[in-house]
């Protein structure tokens, strides 16, 4: 049912493979860089001791990163459905699909959290798996755009570069903190201390 309306949208919408390509690689790395952002945004309304609840700003903001990224994993779904895609390509595209659906898993679980148990830290069982999703994501934007290199991407190539270390460095980072957890509460991690309350 839903592959029925979505083709029926792609059809409407008469994208050739590039554009679609195009559309995939940018909204996959763009929407990481947001919810990166939005992240580091929302550890600094952590240790201002705002009020925490599921909708707060820079939420909204994530999951905009996050809906950015779905669109780029329907897009995808899409285009390996109706062509023979193969190599890297093939590669990138699933790597946004699983991604994607991590990231949205993840955000229900998060919203579920808040709920629950109010404020949570940068260490949960949501946001590690929401954090791997992206890390996903930002691979599978930049192989995109690697296999597609040639084309009018090319200038992208950095800028993709660049977003997947800063994701893949924030995600090492609160990995970090299950093993050195009592650094965290040190005064230069001090952005990072509400991890502190859940270990």
């Amino acid at each position: 049912m839903l592959t029925v309306i979505l083709g029926k949208v792609f059809n409407h919408l008469s994208l050739d493979s590039n554009s679609r390509l195009t559309i995939i690689s940018t909204h996959a790395v763009i929407g990481t860089l947001v919810i990166l952002v939005a992240g580091i945004w929302d550890a600094v309304n952590h240790i201002q001791n705002s009020p925490e609840f599921f909708w707060s700003d820079p939420h909204i903001v994530v999951y905009s990163g996050v809906f950015m990224v779905a669109i780029a994993s329907i897009f995808s779904v899409n285009l390996l459905m109706k062509n023979s895609i193969h190599g890297i390509l093939k590669r990138g595209m699933q790597l946004v699909i699983i991604g994607s659906v991590m990231q949205i898993i993840s955000g229900f679980g998060d919203s579920i959290s808040h709920d629950m148990f109010g404020i949570d830290g940068l260490l949960s069982l949501t946001h590690q798996p929401l954090e791997i999703g992206i890390v996903l994501s930002a691979l599978g934007g930049f192989l995109i755009i690697k296999a597609r290199q040639n084309s009018n991407l090319k200038a992208f190539l950095p800028f993709s570069i660049v977003t997947f270390l800063l994701i893949t460095s924030w995600l090492g980072f609160n990995f970090a903190l299950y093993f050195g957890h009592y650094v965290q509460c040190i005064p230069i991690h001090l952005i990072f201390s509400s991890g502190c309350s859940i270990l």
